[in-house]
C-alpha cells in the first residue's frame, strides 16, 4: 500500500471519522498466483516474479488498500515449519502442512526455535530484506508484520481435531503448546518488523482455529495468548485479527485483547456484529467472499456490497470481504465493489 492508503486506514482503525469509507482487501499467494496467470512455485521462488505480480496488482486497482502489503509468504508454511511440521508443496496450489507432533508430550523435548534461521521463518526474512528498498523506491510501504496465531499454528502441529481434544483431555499440555507458539509468534512478529524497517506500525494475527471452541474454552485457551501478543508491541500500533469461521463466542471479547479492526466471515451478519460490538472495533468486511466473491455476478457483488454498507450506515467500517480474497474472484467482481462503493459515498458524501 502507499503510505497516504496507510494513513487513511490508521484513521479507520483508530475509528476516526471520515469522509468517505475505505475499501481494503487481503491478498495472498491463494488468489495473487491464479489473478496473475503464474505457477505457484514460481511466485514463491522467483523474486522476480513475486514483485511483478504484486505490481501488478497495485497498479490495476490503485484506489484498493491491499493488507498488509506486499505480503512475503509462502502460504501457511513458516509457522509451523519453524516447529517442525512438514511441509508440501505444488505447483498450482499453496503449501499444505502435515503435522508432526504425534504425541503432545513431546514438545518437551524440542529444541528451542530460532526464528531467524528455522525453516521458512529464516527465508521469509531473507526475502524481506532483499526486496524492501524496491518496494520503497516505488511509492509503497511494507507497514504491517504478519503471522498466524497460537490455536492456529498449535492446530497446524498437532493436528486440529487432536489438539481439540487436547483442550479436553490434556489442559496443561495444551496450554504448554499454546505458550510456545505464543512466544514464538512475537519473536516472529519482532523479526518481521525489524526487516521491514521503520514503516511498520502495526500487527496483523490470523487465527480461523479461535472460532471452532465455545465462550468458556475461549476465555482459557484463546484470550490470555491474543493479549499478550497484542500487549507485546505499542499500544498506538495498529492491530488487526483475521477469522472467517465463527465469531460468536469471541467477538464481545476482541476489543479487549487490544485489537482494532475485525476482519470475520460471512457467518455473521454486519447487523448483527454492529448491534453486539457497536463502535469498539473497526469492521473489515463483510461482503461473501466464495458464493459472491467469486462466483456472483457483478451485479450480484454490487447488491451484496451496498447491503454491508447499508447496514454499517458507514461507520467504523472499511470496505471488504468477509475474509481473504479467494482464489478466482474475477477483475470484474473487484470493480464491481468498487463502484458500488462508490455509489455508496456519493450518497453519503460527509465533508
Amino acid at each position: 500500500m502507499r503510505p497516504e492508503q496507510w494513513e487513511t486506514f490508521k484513521k479507520a482503525a483508530r475509528l476516526e471519522k471520515l469522509d468517505q469509507v475505505p475499501m481494503a482487501l487481503i491478498v495472498d499467494s491463494p488468489w495473487i498466483p491464479g489473478y496473475v496467470g503464474v505457477n505457484h512455485l514460481d511466485f514463491y521462488l522467483d523474486r522476480e516474479i513475486w514483485f511483478n505480480s504484486h505490481l501488478k496488482i497495485h497498479r490495476e486497482f490503485p484506489d484498493i488498500t491491499f493488507v498488509p502489503s506486499w505480503w512475503m509468504e509462502y502460504g501457511m508454511a513458516a509457522e509451523p515449519s519453524a516447529l517442525g511440521a512438514k511441509i508440501k508443496f505444488w505447483p498450482n496450489n499453496t503449501p499444505s502442512e502435515c503435522h508432526t507432533l504425534c504425541r503432545i508430550e513431546d514438545i518437551e523435548t524440542w529444541s528451542d526455535y530460532e526464528v531467524q534461521a528455522d525453516a521458512f521463518m529464516a527465508l521469509t526474512l531473507h526475502r524481506i530484506r532483499m526486496e524492501r528498498q524496491r518496494i520503497l523506491d516505488h511509492g509503497y510501504i511494507l507497514p504491517i508484520a504478519t503471522s498466524r496465531g497460537p490455536m492456529c499454528t498449535a492446530g497446524f502441529l498437532r493436528g486440529t481435531t487432536e489438539f481439540m481434544m487436547d483442550l479436553l483431555d490434556q489442559p496443561e499440555w495444551a496450554h504448554r503448546l499454546l505458550d510456545l507458539c505464543t512466544r514464538m509468534i512475537i519473536d516472529w512478529l519482532k523479526a518481521q518488523a525489524e526487516a521491514m524497517g521503520p514503516t511498520v506500525e502495526g500487527i496483523f494475527l490470523l487465527d480461523d482455529i479461535v472460532g471452532f471452541v465455545n465462550e468458556e474454552h475461549y476465555k482459557e485457551f484463546c484470550h490470555p495468548y491474543l493479549k499478550r501478543i497484542c500487549d507485546a508491541f505499542p499500544k498506538d500500533w495498529v492491530k488487526i485479527y483475521h477469522n472467517d469461521a465463527s465469531i460468536e463466542a469471541c467477538l464481545e471479547h476482541l476489543p479487549d485483547v487490544g485489537f482494532n479492526v475485525l476482519n470475520w466471515g460471512k457467518q455473521t451478519d454486519i447487523a448483527d456484529v454492529k448491534e453486539r460490538i457497536g463502535n469498539r472495533l473497526c469492521l473489515m468486511g463483510n461482503v461473501n467472499p466464495l458464493e459472491i466473491g467469486v462466483r456472483g455476478t457483478p451485479e450480484q457483488v454490487r447488491r451484496a456490497t451496498l447491503e454491508v454498507l447499508e447496514k454499517s450506515k458507514g461507520e467504523a467500517i472499511i470496505l471488504s470481504l468477509g475474509g481473504g480474497t479467494s482464489p478466482g474472484m474475477p477483475k470484474a467482481n473487484i470493480l464491481a465493489m468498487q463502484a458500488a462503493l462508490a455509489e455508496f459515498n456519493a450518497a453519503h458524501h460527509r465533508r
